[in-house]
């Protein structure tokens, strides 16, 4: 007899992953970081620039909205027992190729996700205008992404 503790397989076989009470902290935490951001990006560029503490500042929140994008995604890839992604991208990738979500907001959530790894891995070449003009334009990507996974756990 194979024992299956452990097994990834089986598990996406037989259970359901995804914790209704985790996801909708999750999104609670999301929009929380989301409003931090806009926040944070609500004065003139140029003052943002001039200010390290707020940029420092919005990166994190920015970082964390990130993640929980990521997070909740493979909740959703466990949930459909879908392919487990090799990189956090690939989340997103994974879900559009089974038409859980768009191909172009897919997209946009990768690229979300590779600047995620900048953030983290690569936090001495970050530049602050950069961070700036994803905050200011791109979180709204994050927010659909919220507003998807809640019709797919609804």
């Amino acid at each position: 007899m194979t024992s299956m503790s452990g097994n990834a397989d089986w598990r996406r076989r037989c259970c359901r992953m995804v914790d209704r009470d985790v996801v909708g902290r999750r999104l609670s935490a999301l929009q929380l970081y989301l409003t931090d951001v806009g926040d944070y990006v609500a004065i003139e560029r140029d003052a943002y620039l001039a200010d390290r503490k707020t940029q420092h500042a919005t990166e994190r929140a920015l970082l964390l909205a990130i993640e929980v994008c990521i997070d909740l995604g493979e909740h959703v890839i466990a949930d459909r027992r879908l392919a487990i992604p090799e990189t956090t991208a690939g989340v997103f990738t994974t879900l559009a190729t089974a038409r859980l979500l768009p191909p172009a907001l897919a997209g946009r959530l990768a690229a979300m996700s590779r600047f995620r790894n900048l953030l983290v891995h690569d936090y001495a070449q970050v530049d602050a205008g950069r961070v700036f003009d994803i905050a200011r334009t791109d979180v709204h990507d994050l927010e659909g992404f919220a507003e998807t996974i809640k019709e797919l756990i609804a």
